[in-house]
């Protein structure tokens, strides 16, 4: 990127914000940093520029891999770069220069210090995985000024340069110590029921009032009826794993590439995606196999205070990554029409299918339908995901105008396009806790005496548009 000069804001250093960038936002990789403009040093703690003849700070990290600390909301102690013991080495002074030097002008004279913090998240199943399952993450905090600096003996026996930053009023809060507190917490506020998934670790939590999740069997995979067996998929022959770069069936059905990357991330969307499944020949680690290894995320189900019953996740999720299936009994359209009560959960599959590209959105063929009684017009007839009674944690995902999932549809047992897996995937990074949400893009809905049913909507998103049908 830098070679083709794509870098954001052509590479150049700035002081105070820059354009585009939130506090709270949050990164996985320095190498982002870089790319945005926010700090320019791939390993540095101290990135800085020339102004008048003199360096001045941009922008620190501070990922804890000195001795910083934070004194109040508002106060970080920082440490100064360089010195730092090596393989045979043992650790020296560190010297008023470069980062250092920086950091001191930007005191004198005045200016503004973007503050990136580090520090490492949960990523576990479950909080007995914590210490097992750790993953870094960097979060943009604001401006701070340079209140002070000083030299004292570190902890390694060497002088260190100590610098006080006092965060700009007036700023977003961060609340990273509540993120802190949240995870470092043994007792959960509110009422924590019993895994509802039956093994899976997936639990409800109620800081609302007294009421319990709509009773339901969980189920991990979809339940097809017995009258229909889906004829196996033909597999490929890629011993090694399969590859965008070789002749693979799967890849050409995917149009030639494969949609992840050799993280399990979503890059690029398809009306449909076709992974590896048991007839190919590939092993369970080929990277053309993501959603059909289950959900890996500390998802948890949680009372909101206005759309009954929602889903988070107890760390950040990096956009592209997946979240869960969709799933629960198959039904088709006419039986699902003649099922309805008050706490029924229907999504349409398979309808309006076509072979055109999707940007980052919500593929449309999805229609989730919670009132009773309801029927879906449905042109092509298809197949329906009943969830009522039988379902996974999907069922509880809630609408929003601005939604933080994409739905995908994936094959990979069998090719029938009627009746695609419904998968889940984050559209954008989501910080910790943030509530799970994808439009529902239901259209209009019509009782059996062909009236339209409203149905109010309270994602509080900007974008709402008062309405989820």
């Amino acid at each position: 990127m830098k070679e083709e000069n794509k870098l954001i804001n052509n590479g150049r250093k700035r002081l105070g914000n820059v354009p585009g960038v939130e506090v709270g936002d949050k990164y996985h990789y320095r190498m982002e940093l870089c790319v945005i403009g926010m700090h320019h040093q791939t390993q540095g703690g101290i990135d800085y520029m020339r102004r008048g003849g003199k360096i001045l700070a941009t922008s620190i990290v501070a990922s804890g891999g000195y001795d910083d600390k934070m004194d109040g909301s508002n106060i970080l102690i920082y440490t100064g770069q360089g010195g730092e013991p090596g393989r045979g080495k043992k650790a020296t002074d560190q010297v008023l220069k470069q980062g250092n030097l920086a950091l001191k002008n930007s005191m004198v004279k005045g200016t503004l210090v973007r503050v990136i913090r580090g520090f490492k998240e949960t990523n576990g199943q479950s909080w007995s995985e914590v210490k097992m399952n750790m993953s870094p993450a960097l979060v943009y905090d604001g401006l701070y000024f340079v209140k002070n600096f000083w030299k004292e003996r570190g902890c390694h026996g060497a002088h260190v340069f100590k610098y006080k930053l006092e965060r700009k009023e007036g700023q977003p809060e961060l609340a990273m110590k509540e993120l802190k507190k949240f995870s470092k917490a043994k007792a959960r506020e509110g009422i924590r029921l019993n895994d509802i998934s039956e093994g899976a670790g997936i639990y409800a939590v109620n800081t609302i009032d007294n009421e319990r999740p709509p009773g339901f069997q969980y189920k991990t995979s979809m339940e097809y009826p017995q009258r229909y067996k889906p004829a196996p998929a033909h597999g490929c022959e890629c011993t090694n794993g399969c590859s965008s770069f070789s002749k693979c069936p799967c890849t050409e059905k995917n149009g030639g590439k494969i949609p992840f990357n050799h993280n399990g991330v979503l890059v690029e969307t398809k009306p449909l995606i076709y992974e590896c499944g048991r007839s190919c020949k590939c092993p369970s680690t080929c990277y053309n196999r993501v959603s059909q290894h289950g959900i890996k995320l500390p998802l948890e189900v949680f009372k909101t205070k206005n759309k009954g019953w929602g889903v988070r996740c107890l760390c950040s999720i990096p956009s592209g990554t997946f979240i869960c299936e969709l799933t629960g009994e198959l039904l088709q359209d006419m039986e699902a029409k003649e099922r309805t009560g008050a706490d029924e959960y229907l999504f349409d599959i398979g309808n309006n299918y076509d072979d055109h590209g999707l940007l980052w959105g919500l593929s449309s063929i999805l229609a989730k339908l919670r009132s009773s009684p309801v029927c879906a017009t449905v042109e092509n007839g298809g197949f329906t995901i009943d969830a009522t009674k039988r379902g996974n944690v999907g069922r509880f995902i809630n609408h929003s105008c601005s939604p933080n999932l994409c739905v995908q549809n994936v094959l990979y047992h069998h090719h029938d396009k009627r009746m695609p897996h419904i998968m889940f995937f984050a559209s954008v990074n989501i910080p910790r806790l943030q509530e799970l949400t994808y439009n529902y893009k239901v259209g209009q809905v019509f009782d059996y005496d062909g009236n339209i049913r409203k149905k109010n909507c309270y994602c509080g998103s900007s974008e709402c548009t008062g309405r989820m049908y």
